[in-house]
């Protein structure tokens, strides 16, 4: 199967990602998601194929399941510029016209479950963000309530966890709080959906960006299995990690290989661990009804 590891189209970039290649349109934005996959933010060899495809209509399908909380940048539908026509075909099911934004320099994460690096700081000092939780739970525990943990977004290198009062720092005391609320609104209507599909939400991130007008927009993707963390609710067990529906598989591959640290290059991955990733990925979207 092919894979689409990159673009090349006659548009100014806007950012190219680990994922996705944006290009400026003017008052819109042309996104491309690419079979492209990264852990530890380093970008793997590889593609997997379909996943741009498979990112594209999961975000999609999230967007019109969220936009009573918090408007996105998929509203107005933007057409499809004249421009684009002859690419038309090449990007069918990975691109997407969005309304541009001034994105925030935050990842805003939410977490229901005890899991990845908010396990390792609860190890550490029973904290996760800044947020105190109780003592003695295990890897996996289901929190009392989820939390809100933001991140820094860096443009190179690893993101950071931060405290909400280091993330006022960054955007301001009314827009952090409004950013957590709307978080959290996300996080409950994702996993309300996700348990109805035997599917628990662990943990996800939002990202948000500013209109002209100001008001705040749900951008990039949401509750894909890139931006979060599933498990299957009926192999759920507290003390260990759940088999999961998302990137996980390929973190816990990486963590077996002797003589990485974690830096670019990335090491190649072998055609089963690649065929793996496809298909968890595949199953997820199946589970919701969306078909690729």
């Amino acid at each position: 199967m092919s894979v689409l590891l990159s673009t090349d189209l006659p548009f100014p970039i806007f950012r190219r990602g680990k994922v996705r290649d944006v290009y400026d349109l003017g008052k819109q934005l042309l996104i491309v998601a690419t079979d492209r996959i990264s852990a530890f933010d380093c970008v793997m060899p590889e593609g997997i194929p379909d996943k741009g495809r498979i990112l594209t209509a999961v975000a999609a399908y999230w967007f019109a399941a969220t936009e009573d909380l918090v408007p996105n940048h998929f509203r107005g539908n933007p057409g499809w510029p004249g421009s684009l026509e002859s690419f038309r075909e090449g990007l069918a099911g990975r691109a997407v016209i969005v309304e541009k934004t001034r994105p925030l320099p935050v990842e805003c994460v939410v977490r229901g479950y005890l899991a990845g690096s908010g396990w390792k700081e609860y190890q550490a000092d029973g904290q996760v963000c800044g947020v105190s939780l109780p003592p003695s739970l295990r890897l996996a525990d289901r929190l009392p309530e989820p939390i809100f943990t933001p991140a820094t977004k860096a443009e190179e290198g690893h993101d950071e966890n931060i405290s909400f009062g280091q993330m006022t720092e960054v955007v301001g005391a009314e827009l952090a709080a409004k950013l957590r609320d709307l978080s959290l609104a996300l996080y409950r209507r994702g996993a309300e959906l996700a348990a109805e599909r035997g599917i628990l939400l662990a943990d996800t991130k939002f990202e948000f960006g500013l209109s002209d007008a100001g008001e705040v927009i749900l951008i990039d993707e949401a509750l894909t299995p890139d931006s979060s963390r599933y498990w299957l609710a009926d192999s759920w067990a507290p003390g260990k990690n759940p088999p999961s529906l998302d990137k996980q598989y390929l973190r816990d591959f990486l963590e077996t290989l002797d003589g990485w640290d974690k830096q670019p290059p990335a090491p190649h991955l072998p055609g089963s661990i690649v065929a793996g990733i496809r298909a968890r990925y595949l199953d997820l979207a199946a589970r919701f009804g969306i078909t690729v």
